[in-house]
């Protein structure tokens, strides 16, 4: 009978490590398989000169240009509060991290895709960055999702059962609990805050030392938001348009 119960216990820790193993091992081939992809070229950005003296509501260093901002907001479509808050949170991180060199319209492409800048279902963004309403995902209950039980009593997304990503930038909870940034200087570090979620989207994308200027960087970083290969040529695409409407940086 021990002897019987050790072949059980031993078959079930065996089962559990070939399960662990192969869960890693298809993750492992899905980004083998996926191959790291160009990154986009930079775009094009004019700051504000220190001496200007224009107060703005984005406490971050790197500021655009006022003129350089409705220009380029008309040129991409990017309304000008969202696209004043991916170019000062790209500039930020860079700041925290100079070998990240992430371009602005990368965190702007991630905007676009994930929430069309704060605008999805009709809402829009208020002139402290501010989304008119809550933008939550749909349930991570497993149907067509990853099943994400909830981690925060419901406290972002409003469901106590299971857990949905939030805000402009589509943080879930857990990540919100570890990534989140108070980009404005308010204290507060509010995912659906444009310039928040903006930053604590660059500096997540810049983790673990990788180089957005490299393909292989560009890729891990895009991959680690999202484990899509179709997401991350959509990010490219919009990325790419972004620095074509408004000029590559030297």
């Amino acid at each position: 009978m021990l002897r019987l119960k050790r072949l059980m216990v031993f078959g079930l820790f065996a089962l559990c490590v070939i399960a662990a193993f192969s869960f890693w091992a298809v993750r492992q081939a899905g980004a083998d398989a996926l191959g790291a992809v160009s990154p986009p070229p930079q775009a094009q950005v004019k700051l504000e000169s220190l001496s200007a003296g224009v107060t703005t509501a984005v406490n971050v260093t790197g500021n655009p240009d006022a003129q350089w901002l409705v220009q380029s907001a008309a040129q991409t479509g990017i309304p000008a509060r969202a696209l004043r808050a991916y170019v000062a949170a790209a500039a930020a991180a860079n700041d925290a991290a100079p070998a990240c060199r992430i371009g602005w319209n990368t965190v702007a492409a991630v905007g676009s895709v994930e929430s069309a800048h704060g605008t999805y279902g009709g809402g829009s963004l208020n002139s402290a960055g501010q989304a008119s309403g809550p933008i939550v995902g749909p349930s991570l209950n497993g149907a067509g999702f990853a099943a994400i039980a909830d981690t925060d009593a419901g406290a972002l997304d409003g469901d106590p059962h299971w857990d949905h990503a939030v805000g402009p930038m589509q943080f879930i909870p857990t990540t919100w609990e570890l990534a989140g940034r108070d980009g404005n200087g308010d204290g507060t570090a509010d995912p659906f805050n444009i310039d928040d979620a903006a930053l604590s989207a660059a500096i997540y994308l810049c983790g673990h030392g990788r180089n957005l200027s490299t393909a292989q960087g560009w890729t891990d970083a895009i991959y680690s938001y999202n484990q899509s290969s179709p997401y991350i040529r959509q990010v490219r695409a919009q990325a790419t348009a972004y620095a074509a409407k408004t000029g590559t940086a030297d």
